[in-house]
């Protein structure tokens, strides 16, 4: 990965898409974060374009509020600092001369007034459907072109397609305009430092890394638990669905780096070789095969543990088909779940089990490593009635850690055993960081470090997993929704999933 030491180029970033939720909530926040721990260059300036047409002071006042709302306190000074780097322009993301040529026009003014050499970076905080398009019209107008040692690079956010066909389209459409190595396809769930720590965790402490394969361990569970239903998605999420919005990009990558090989290096193209090996080694379904390793489910109405505004209690919260934007009789999933299976020589027989939901019972992602039982002959004559499996959680979010958890001996007389946690706590141990997990990722780019963003075959290979489950749901519409209650774990057939092969869910790791 690339050196936190290193100071990314001076540059400008120009946001599409600059007047949306995306921005004011995690980009604005994210480059004030890089310039309190002083990782943004002096030369720098950020170009915000949108349809909505307002001047350049306009568009600092929105920002200012911004991080007035969504940092706290902000620093007068890093504040000041923003405003004076900060312009906008609007208008019609269709129009390839007015906008795109007032923007080529605000660029060169820009780098002039803040001497800035000519590297951009073009963020695309816009729906999937305007990505070729934007970049197309950046191209046209001269401002994707590298020439004099200076870069151009573009960020696009997920989702990367819809499916298959359609992000395999998508990139060659790009892959027309630009090169591979300017694309960064982002997932911000790979700015997490837990998930950035996986590769650290297995590859650098030998106590782990021995164990690490089919010999030792029973499976894997991948859990990304949300409290929230679809909120003001529904337009959007009612055309995606859980499946979609994701597996093929969240949920895979975690897979990806839980189960690669050792890299060579911790350069860009080497770590993703091995996440693609990965993908391309997961087993892919037969259509026959996806009733018995898939399962769907919609929420239905119910209760959330918290206390609403105005009750004492849980929050009573409508079902998925009652929430605005949604079609009534939505056959959408809010839940997914799938055993996937590794056919290389480290995972063979070693089952991976993911799963995500809307309106679960808590907010909770993590990764469970269980480990085959010990042997228990030698407790035969105990007080032990069982052996407890071992298992390492690593905790992505709310509160990034890892658990270890084993067993001990309880004091007394007597041989018996109880179960032990050992717990390590990011906040604990290096103190409270805040963070959105866009800043990693932006520095990343600025400084052209591609490792945790993904290449076009990863992307092509997420899809190939996935399609064949997306088929035979499109063709056999959900005769039981909604299946599960708001705030519960997600439907029965998830438990059954697991309880055919002797295991179960673990639902409530610490």
């Amino acid at each position: 990965m690339s050196d936190n030491t290193k100071t990314a180029d001076p540059c400008v970033m120009v946001i599409f898409g600059a007047t949306g939720d995306l921005t004011k909530r995690k980009l604005f926040p994210a480059l004030y974060n890089l310039a309190m721990d002083d990782f943004l260059p002096h030369g720098f300036a950020v170009i915000g374009v949108g349809r909505q047409e307002m001047t350049s002071e306009e568009f600092r006042s929105h920002m200012v509020a911004s991080l007035r709302e969504f940092v706290g306190k902000p620093d007068e000074k890093i504040l000041k600092w923003f405003e004076e780097r900060t312009y906008y322009t609007g208008g019609d993301f269709d129009d390839d001369k007015k906008l795109f040529g007032d923007l080529k026009d605000l660029i060169g003014d820009v780098t002039t007034k803040h001497q800035i050499p000519d590297n951009f970076f073009f963020y695309l905080a816009t729906p999937p459907s305007l990505f070729a398009n934007v970049t197309q019209k950046v191209v046209k107008n001269g401002l994707g072109k590298e020439e004099n040692g200076n870069w151009r690079r573009f960020i696009y956010e997920k989702p990367f397609g819809h499916d298959l066909e359609s992000a395999e389209k998508l990139n060659a459409s790009l892959l027309r305009l630009v090169k591979e190595r300017q694309i960064y396809r982002i997932d911000h769930y790979l700015g997490k430092e837990t998930v950035q720590n996986i590769l650290v965790f297995r590859f650098g402490n030998s106590i782990f890394e021995p164990i690490w394969n089919r010999n030792f361990i029973d499976h894997v569970q991948i859990t990304v638990a949300e409290k929230l239903g679809v909120e003001q998605r529904g337009g959007y999420y009612d055309s995606a669905g859980a499946l979609r919005d994701m597996i093929p990009n969240h949920i895979l990558q975690l897979v990806t780096l839980t189960a690669m090989e050792p890299p060579v290096s911790f350069e860009a193209d080497s770590v993703r070789d091995e996440q693609a090996k990965i993908l391309q080694a997961i087993q892919p379904y037969a259509p026959e095969n996806v009733l018995n390793c898939a399962v769907r489910g919609q929420y239905g109405e119910g209760k959330l543990s918290e206390p609403g505004p105005d009750a004492n209690g849980p929050r009573s919260v409508p079902a998925y088909r009652n929430e605005p934007n949604v079609a009534a009789y939505s056959n959408t999933e809010t839940f997914a779940a799938l055993k996937l299976a590794i056919d290389n020589w480290r995972w063979a027989d070693v089952p991976f089990y993911i799963r995500t939901g809307k309106r679960m019972a808590t907010r909770h992602s993590s990764i469970v490593i269980e480990f085959k039982k010990a042997p228990f002959m030698l407790f035969r004559e105990t007080g032990v009635e069982r052996l407890r499996t071992n298992r390492i959680v690593i905790h992505i979010q709310p509160d990034e850690g890892i658990t270890l958890h084993f067993g001990a001996k309880i004091p007394g007389p007597i041989v018996n055993m109880g179960a032990v946690d050992m717990d390590f706590n990011y906040l604990d141990h290096f103190g409270e960081q805040i963070s959105t997990g866009y800043e990693r990722l932006l520095y990343d780019c600025m400084i052209g470090d591609a490792t945790l963003f993904q290449r076009a075959d990863m992307v092509a290979a997420s899809w190939r997993i996935v399609e064949p489950v997306l088929d035979v749901w499109s063709a056999l519409p959900a005769r039981d929704f909604p299946n599960y209650p708001a705030g519960s774990w997600g439907p029965k057939e998830a438990d059954l999933l697991l309880e055919r092969d002797g295991r179960t869910w673990k639902n409530l790791v610490n």
